[in-house]
């Protein structure tokens, strides 16, 4: 059986794509071919710039301010994209923040907000892209997890559940459409050097097998091949890229 085609005049949205890994998944699905709806909340020179990377490269980018963790946030963005850019074959749910510290006193709207960011947006944005994915029986969604998720790190107890969340989530979608011919699976970063990682402490790369911290652009490889016609038969996993600290 051939690979699926990933059908004409389509678009890949990456959510919080100013910087960091976003953009790096962002130039790395244009490098592929794909026009791209570069997504941010309040960077927007952060934008500006993956976006200007992107066309001195040949790529096609356009950028899309919309804050997700909003409830109607995810709808209005995607109609934006549609607008402008047409079908969304590839969606990354890409957009994270932290806000760290110990169980016993996380307060309400640190636990809200990490939530809402990491997980609600990401439940919202598939609902919003899955009915057109299914028609037009090409589809991927890679959702950004972390290594966190299954594994315990203290003083992230918000940021743990929203990313085991996000698998969990990741695992029953990608059952209930598998037959469509549409994707979804997780990729869980593990010490990626980024702006959001640059107050940990550098012992803990001496905890990565490794012996380094990740690049954006190698998980944005990771993400790149998920979102391919190649990765056709891949569904509900969850792709560790953390230099063996998983293992």
């Amino acid at each position: 059986m051939s690979e699926p085609a990933r059908p004409d005049g389509a678009c890949a949205l990456v959510t919080g794509a100013s910087r960091g890994i976003g953009a790096a998944i962002a130039r790395a699905l244009a490098a592929d071919g794909w026009p791209v709806a570069v997504n941010y909340r309040s960077d927007a020179a952060g934008a500006a710039a993956t976006a200007a990377a992107i066309e001195s490269a040949g790529g096609r980018a356009v950028i899309f301010q919309a804050d997700v963790a909003e409830p109607q946030g995810p709808a209005r963005l995607v109609d934006a994209v549609h607008a402008e850019l047409g079908q969304i074959s590839v969606l990354v749910n890409n957009a994270g923040v932290r806000a760290d510290g110990l169980a016993l006193s996380l307060s309400d709207d640190d636990w809200q907000r990490v939530l809402d960011t990491n997980l609600h947006a990401t439940y919202r944005l598939t609902r919003a892209v899955l009915r057109e994915m299914i028609r037009a029986r090409f589809g991927r969604v890679i959702n950004i997890a972390s290594v966190v998720g299954p594994r315990a790190n203290a003083g992230q107890a918000n940021y743990a559940a929203s990313k085991a969340a996000v698998i969990g989530f990741t695992k029953t979608a990608a059952v209930e459409v598998a037959r469509r011919g549409v994707t979804i699976n997780a990729v869980a970063p593990g010490l990626i050097a980024t702006d959001m990682t640059e107050d940990i402490p550098t012992v803990l790369a001496e905890r990565v097998p490794a012996q380094r911290a990740g690049t954006p652009e190698e998980v944005a490889a990771a993400v790149a091949f998920l979102a391919s016609e190649r990765a056709s038969y891949i569904t509900g996993s969850t792709l560790y890229v953390d230099g063996g600290l998983s293992a």
